[in-house]
């Protein structure tokens, strides 16, 4: 009998300032792309801030808050937005939970 374990990647805490009751659980890192899954508690926060590449945010569960610029819209699960490179955008959530996958492409193709 032969048993395998698999090995998951760890979730934790994303420390920076400006940032609130997020985790972090990177899944995959290359030279042109970073996949990561977040998981929001309650009122948590990634403050307000803007990448140098274009970065894909879907929501896998719950529901929260993303803006780009000045426009405010609602994430749910199964949702997904885009935010371009060079643009302020932030991700927060109020009263609920929310897991996301992170698609950073930090390399154009």
């Amino acid at each position: 009998m032969s048993l395998t374990t698999e090995i998951l990647p760890q979730w934790l805490p994303l420390a920076r300032a400006g940032i609130r009751g997020v985790s972090v659980q990177v899944l995959l890192t290359t030279d042109h792309l970073h996949l990561a899954q977040l998981s929001f508690q309650p009122n948590a926060t990634i403050d307000e801030h803007d990448a140098a590449h274009p970065i894909d945010v879907i929501c896998l569960e719950g529901s929260g808050y993303t803006s780009i610029g000045s426009q405010r819209l609602t994430l749910r699960a199964g949702e997904k937005i885009h935010w371009p490179a060079g643009q302020p955008h932030r991700l927060w959530t109020g009263f609920d939970q929310m897991k996301t996958l992170m698609v950073e492409h930090t390399r154009e193709q």
